[in-house]
């Protein structure tokens, strides 16, 4: 077949499966999908939007009989290029399939379980268990604004909550290349759906399937011993991080390895009751000894303590901060609905040579700050007083335990502490969860006076006291711009850097692992090794055992991006990743 007929023969095809309106060829078109949210990004040969799960199908039954890359695509939220093509070095074309089209949730056992399709998101989960006085894993998450829950368990990410862990599950609906290049439908959700591929998802679909064919499998929906291993504070190893073997599972941790169609996860109770207490110190040490007291000594483990440095506070408020107005007075629905508008403005104004880059990004920048400070008095004051911040949230009986504690603890130790109000609360955790994007906004903002965005996610030991980063002075006086924030109680951080003009980013970002491996830190800790970071032996080996091909997302974690896990030769080796 040559070029020309593969090209007409597959894009036809695509189009008989999902339609025109639904298959993108055009490069304008498939750049909001070919390029990463912060970084990242190569050419696709299409991008299609199946609307049901037998269309995923079709269109993988195509693909794999074109022999051609298929990379599956939720939000395309992620932060280390994970979701998109890298660069070129391929051998072969490649198909992004993009799943936000096909977004069920269905609840098992009055939503103590519920099956999630390729293209629901935790927002969305958020309200469909609201009613059932249940929550999700996780919540609105630091990077993952509008985030898929399939792109959570396949990425393992670890969301905020302590007492939960990692996304993960043991259920799963996936399809798989087998080594002999055959594509196959693999039904492990625990629900009976019958035998034929078509026929599984199209029940599944339907939700055709009866109490009487959903068991109840000894298979974990979530990790349920997380809780006592964070708890153990003096372990030299990490509680959690990316290429853990203990949590890498069929659809689990596959970072696009495979093409899932849904998973069945564990769902949990509100609390019925809850509150936020907002702690401020100058002393990291006095933050350590808090986190060693309260995962120890505490009856109650807290629901979670996220931390921000004053330096990510600063940033969140200026260049977070349409983002916080957008979620606080629309609603989390609006966020789906504000990228793709996004994308939208971005490919027009693309195509005028005079407009900048990222124009949806200086446009809403400017708007924003047309509004009043949005941030409440109180945490402001702190800000004014101290450097570290810790937004530790807790729930029932624990709410007196760290009441308590607080109350006695800071007789004796430096900082402060106050018990928010139900507004305040919703303020601080609002304001931390949007950091995550407010570093790459600063950067638009800046790009003429700024070097590249350097990123590093970080799992220190349980038993590491110092925890918080004094740079080297051969480092710090090429960084221009610091950003420090995390999941504390989990020892998990994000330190995310904007180098100064010139600088070698990857070279810099090399010299700091180095050293986190001499401390027996992991990384990446909780986001998808994606093509940022090299897949460790572990995570590569599940890789190749879960595509033996190579057929999807290839590349991934600096691996190969040919066939059958082919090496290209050392003359064209350097996928840009590094450890």
């Amino acid at each position: 077949m040559t070029d020309t007929n593969f090209s007409l023969d597959l894009a036809a095809e695509l189009k008989a499966i999902v339609g025109n309106q639904y298959t993108l060829t055009d490069e304008d078109k498939t750049k909001p999908y070919s390029q990463g949210f912060r970084l990242g990004g190569g050419k696709a040969y299409a991008v299609v939007r199946p609307g049901s799960l037998v269309e995923i199908w079709k269109c993988l039954q195509a693909c794999v009989k074109a022999d051609v890359i298929v990379i599956m695509q939720a939000a395309n939220t992620g932060l280390t290029g994970g979701s998109t093509p890298n660069g070129a070095d391929y051998d072969r074309p490649i198909v992004i399939i993009s799943t936000m089209r096909i977004d069920d949730i269905q609840l098992l056992d009055q939503g103590k379980q519920i099956v999630g399709f390729a293209g629901s998101t935790l927002f969305g989960l958020e309200d469909t268990l609201k009613p059932y006085g249940r929550q999700p894993h996780s919540v609105i998450g630091s990077s993952c604004i509008g985030a898929s829950i399939v792109g959570g368990v396949c990425n393992n990410s670890g969301g905020a909550l302590v007492q939960r862990g990692p996304a993960y599950t043991e259920m799963s609906l996936f399809a798989q290349v087998t080594q002999d290049g055959e594509l196959q439908l693999v039904n492990n959700l625990g629900i009976e759906l019958g035998s034929d591929p078509e026929e599984i998802l199209t029940n599944l679909q339907n939700k055709t399937y009866q109490e009487k064919d959903v068991q109840f499998p000894e298979k974990r929906g979530s990790d349920n011993e997380y809780h006592e291993r964070i708890r153990d504070v003096d372990a030299d190893t990490p509680s959690r991080f990316n290429n853990d073997p203990r949590r890498l599972y069929e659809a689990s941790g596959c970072a696009g390895k495979l093409a899932v169609f849904a998973v069945r996860i564990d769902t949990f109770p509100i609390p019925e009751k809850y509150q936020v207490f907002y702690i401020g110190t100058n002393d990291p040490a006095v933050m350590e000894q808090m986190r060693r007291d309260m995962l120890s000594t505490f009856k109650n483990l807290p629901v979670s303590g996220e931390y921000m440095h004053s330096s990510s506070y600063d940033i969140s408020k200026k260049y977070g901060k349409d983002s916080y107005l957008v979620i606080d007075k629309l609603g989390t629905k609006y966020i789906p609905k504000m990228f793709a508008l996004k994308r939208t403005v971005d490919r027009w104004a693309g195509k005028l040579k005079f407009m900048p880059s990222k124009f949806s990004d200086i446009m809403m920048q400017y708007a924003s700050q047309l509004f009043p400070n949005h941030l409440p008095k109180r945490m402001e004051d702190f800000r004014e007083k101290y450097e570290h911040h810790w937004i530790v949230e807790t729930s029932n009986n624990g709410v007196a335990e760290a009441q308590a504690y607080l109350e006695n603890f800071f007789k004796d130790n430096e900082g402060d502490f106050f018990a928010c109000t139900k507004r305040e609360a919703d303020q601080a955790i609002l304001h931390r969860f949007v950091t995550g994007g407010a570093l790459t906004r600063l950067h638009v903002m800046n790009k003429k006076k700024l070097g590249s965005i350097m990123t590093i996610d970080v799992a220190f030991p349980r038993n590491e006291r110092d925890w918080f980063e004094e740079l080297p002075e051969d480092i710090e006086e090429k960084v221009a711009v610091k950003m420090y924030y995390g999941h504390f109680f989990c020892h998990v951080m994000h330190q995310n850097y904007i180098m100064k003009k010139g600088v070698d980013a990857k070279a810099v970002k090399k010299q700091i692992l180095s050293s986190y491996d001499a401390r027996g830190a992991e990384y990446p800790a909780e986001h998808n090794v994606g093509h940022e970071y090299v897949a460790k032996p572990a995570l590569r080996e599940f890789y190749q055992k879960t595509d033996p091909t190579n057929s999807f997302n290839s590349g991934i974690g600096g691996t190969s991006k040919l066939k059958n896990w082919q090496e290209l030769s050392d003359e064209h080796t350097g996928c840009g990743c590094h450890q």
